[in-house]
């Protein structure tokens, strides 16, 4: 184990944490500590530098968070093997990555008065459009006849061996490249899947949850199913309950409550599904790449032993939603069905952004932004907090710490409805949990009701046909700087 001496004294004004954060972090870039070698634990470090040990904990969890070091239980704080991807490069000359047209182009686009809470927003502001560019140069600067081909409609070979391998380091999913299908958008990929899984159905799904996939799903004729969300995710004795063919989960971080299946629910899923022939869990990893607190959540296809999940995932957050790509994870007998029923399909994605995006995976760059990525959404994460917690209207906080926003249960007697009407004359958008919530009655004998009621930590915050006893709101972070996230919570101090 190493000994660190830090000069928390000297340099740049910055948080103690931050200081330790940055200089563990370089050394490792630098190969100053080795790959392997362990770091002091956070009671002995904060010791060492007469600093509490809740700053050391912050400064290792950030670590964490980048990938720069790895917890074991009951060893330890390791270091990771980085230093390959940044003396890969970074940006080159020195220059940085800067939008050609910026975010006042975009805010133009939207309304300048409108600060938009929306849990959808990516950041824009620090897309690296100079990797991006170099790379599409890169792709077209030899003259490829195949480039112009509309190429394998499964997705480019290349592509899905860099998606495979990037899959199993971050999620640990197990899949090799020909279980891969690339198409353009989920949408497209759940309308594709519904030809594969065959007609008539049954789908229970989360409520609340990502009514883009409901509504898919409904429109290709499948019977859907909205059940409670629990404390931790769907309770398995509903899915025994009302026996469908297909559960579709959100099980890393459920959108929108943010919550986390345990294992134990995970296994109980997995064994559910592997007692019946055509019984299928259909997990979408919805903004798996942004945790701030330790270790990323593994994924449900990572301990699936009995081929029944079909794994479903997007670089519309990590990347950009203009993109359009996403990917879809086969067990190998709906491989087969696939070939069968949809073999034929051409390519939804352009070939020439197939090999963009091959390159920016295989190259670094895509490890690299997502690194740069949580720590902008990390720092927009702890000011909202900080900032909420000043407001007497806050009641509670849910679904911090991951993804791209946040839920703020609220301490008023006027209706959700009326807040984010009230908000929106204002120049401020935002959204209710309502918004969420699936309005259809389950039309086939399910749950009965006109929407779910549905808990968070058990506290009971909605009921069968009527909204939330207490307003809760979603507050997305993701496009928005400092300043917006300040003044569009003095706006709601007026308002609520």
């Amino acid at each position: 184990m190493i000994e660190i001496m830090i000069d928390l004294q000297g340099g740049a004004k910055a948080p103690l944490y931050e200081k330790i954060y940055e200089y563990i972090k370089r050394d490792v870039i630098a190969g100053k500590i080795p790959v392997g070698e362990k770091l002091p634990s956070t009671r002995l470090l904060s010791k060492h530098l007469s600093v509490s040990r809740s700053t050391v904990e912050m400064a290792y969890e950030q670590l964490l968070a980048e990938g720069y070091i790895k917890a074991e239980p009951c060893r330890g704080f390791f270091v990771c093997d980085i230093t390959e991807l940044y003396e890969f490069g970074h940006a080159e000359n020195g220059s940085k990555d800067i939008a050609p047209f910026g975010k006042k182009g975009q805010k133009e686009k939207m309304g300048e008065d409108i600060i938009d809470f929306s849990p959808y927003a990516i950041d824009t502001e620090h897309f690296p459009y100079n990797v991006w560019r170099k790379l599409n140069k890169n792709v077209l600067l030899d003259d490829r006849e195949e480039l112009l081909l509309s190429g394998d409609g499964q997705g480019d070979y290349g592509l899905r061996k860099a998606i495979a391998a990037y899959l199993h380091q971050a999620r640990g999913v197990n899949c090799e490249p020909d279980q891969l299908i690339i198409g353009a958008g989920n949408e497209y990929l759940e309308i594709l899947l519904t030809q594969i899984l065959g007609r008539n159905k049954r789908v229970l799904m989360e409520n609340p949850t990502y009514l883009q996939a409901y509504h898919t799903f409904l429109n290709m004729g499948y019977q859907m199913s909205p059940v409670t969300v629990e404390e931790d995710g769907i309770d398995p004795w509903k899915v025994r309950k009302y026996d469908p063919d297909i559960v579709y989960i959100m099980p890393s971080h459920q959108f929108p409550l943010g919550t986390v299946m345990p294992l134990k629910q995970r296994l109980e899923l997995l064994k559910w599904a592997s007692e019946k022939e055509n019984r299928y869990l259909i997990e979408d990893d919805h903004d798996s790449e942004y945790r701030y607190r330790g270790k990323p959540i593994p994924s449900l296809q990572s301990v699936d032993h009995f081929d029944k999940v079909i794994y479903i995932g997007t670089f519309s957050k990590s990347i950009a939603p203009s993109l359009r790509i996403s990917y879809m994870v086969l067990p190998p007998e709906l491989l087969n069905r696939y070939h069968e029923k949809c073999g034929f399909y051409s390519a939804t994605v352009p070939k020439i952004q197939q090999e963009v995006l091959r390159a920016f995976i295989e190259e670094g760059h895509f490890e690299r932004h997502l690194n740069k990525m949580r720590g902008i959404y990390r720092a927009k994460h702890d000011f909202l907090l900080a900032e909420l917690k000043k407001r007497n209207w806050v009641e509670k906080v849910y679904g911090d710490h991951a993804g791209l926003h946040v839920l703020v249960q609220i301490r008023t007697e006027k209706k959700e409805a009326e807040i984010c009407d009230l908000a929106g004359k204002q120049g401020i958008r935002i959204y209710g949990i309502s918004e969420y919530v699936v309005p259809e009655m389950a039309s086939n004998g399910y749950e009965n009701t006109k929407y779910s009621k549905y808990s968070i930590e058990s506290e009971k915050i909605g009921s069968a046909g009527t909204a939330p006893d207490k307003p809760i709101l979603l507050l997305g972070y993701g496009r928005l700087c400092e300043d917006e996230i300040r003044k569009g919570l003095l706006i709601l101090d007026t308002i609520i």
